[in-house]
């Protein structure tokens, strides 16, 4: 059998030499990736488009990532915290817009104050929904006891992303010390398993030292650990970290978002019921990048609900877009984008992530 596009998306799995092979595809074969990516999400996750209102709840970590805008070297950002009256508010209105589901993201912390404070703030927006908001959370490493109880005050979501599942190149983009662990990272993410949680990762796409090797074996990390939901996209520099010195040596932005969108593409493909997010970071490079990453496998988009006085302060990487629009304005916005893509909202659903309720499934 030839080494064809064709062939080797017949195949029932993938190697990593196949999708070595798929990442460099370009023309008319990038293109049949594409259209076997959404044929396949047609028909294991529907045309549904769920909503996830984004919540950054502070841009105050302890880490020192050298690629994240908010690290906490990084002395030119203003730190802030929302208070519980600003969160609340947020989780309101996703409330009264059928969103059903919102995220709360931070920089990382651990401390007693603030954990303490996201397990009341968790309990409170049960209440004022009558449980009706599903909630996720994008909180870093914790220990087990804390996120046992997150999950026990009703977050039934965990985004923890590995950035690179290759334990070099993670040492690079990282401190060398206790705090920016390899290995503390894969226990968290086997604890929030074994919690019951929903368990989201992800990675960036066209890193500095990053070879096409690295990102098909992301994929079958993801793969391999059974991931429910997947968060990725391009790598965007930010001038504030370590890392901006290696900018003349990175792949163009067009060339990197055209690799994430491969990826999307072959995550689909390879785990047809997941959830994969269309972010952010695809729109800060192609006006209409969340389209095109929904048109490709993608099925979550999170509109932005941080009130706009905070947003320009939690830029993980440069040329963040919607940093001065309203939710109201990002709601209309993603109803006319989602549309044009041939997709729907699935307002006052949860969409959970299909692959979960197939692994719980498979355990009984």
């Amino acid at each position: 059998m030839s080494f064809t596009v064709d062939n080797i998306l017949s195949k029932d799995e993938l190697s990593k030499d196949d999708l070595i092979f798929l990442l460099s595809a370009n023309g008319q074969d990038k293109t049949f990736i594409f259209e076997k990516a959404a044929a396949v999400k047609a028909e294991n996750v529907g045309h549904k488009v769920y909503f996830r209102g984004l919540i950054e709840y502070s841009n105050r970590c302890l880490k020192n990532c050298f690629y994240c805008g908010i690290r906490n070297g990084n002395e030119k950002t203003q730190r802030y915290l929302l208070s519980d009256t600003e969160v609340l508010e947020a989780a309101q209105y996703a409330f009264d817009n059928k969103f059903a589901s919102i995220v709360i993201q931070s920089g990382e912390r651990a401390d007693k104050a603030f954990t303490e404070n996201i397990t009341s703030l968790l309990g409170k927006i049960k209440k004022m929904s009558n449980g009706f908001l599903g909630v996720t959370l994008s909180l870093g490493e914790q220990s087990e006891e804390t996120y046992r109880e997150w999950y026990n005050a009703g977050a039934h979501r965990y985004l923890l992303r590995i950035e690179t599942s290759n334990r070099k190149l993670y040492t690079r983009l990282h401190p060398d010390n206790e705090l920016h662990s390899f290995d503390k990272r894969l226990t968290c993410l086997e604890i929030l398993k074994k919690l019951n949680y929903q368990v989201g990762s992800g990675v960036m796409v066209g890193l500095p030292f990053q070879t096409i090797e690295n990102l098909a074996e992301d994929l079958l990390f993801l793969k391999n650990f059974d991931i429910d939901m997947v968060g990725l996209g391009p790598y965007i520099e930010h001038e504030n970290t370590p890392l901006f010195k290696f900018k003349d040596t990175l792949l163009s932005k067009t060339e990197r978002f055209d690799l994430s969108l491969k990826m999307i593409a072959l995550l689909r493909i390879i785990m047809k019921d997941i959830n994969i997010a269309a972010t952010t970071a695809m729109q800060a490079i192609d006006p209409i990048g969340r389209e095109k990453a929904l048109k490709v496998g993608a099925n979550i988009i999170m509109p932005n609900l941080t009130p706009v006085k905070y947003r320009e302060n939690y830029q993980l990487y440069e040329d963040k877009p919607c940093l001065d629009e309203e939710a109201s304005e990002c709601k209309n916005c993603l109803e006319v984008r989602i549309k044009l893509s041939g997709d729907t909202i699935g307002y006052g659903e949860w969409g959970d992530s299909k692959h979960f309720n197939n692994r719980c499934n498979k355990k009984q």
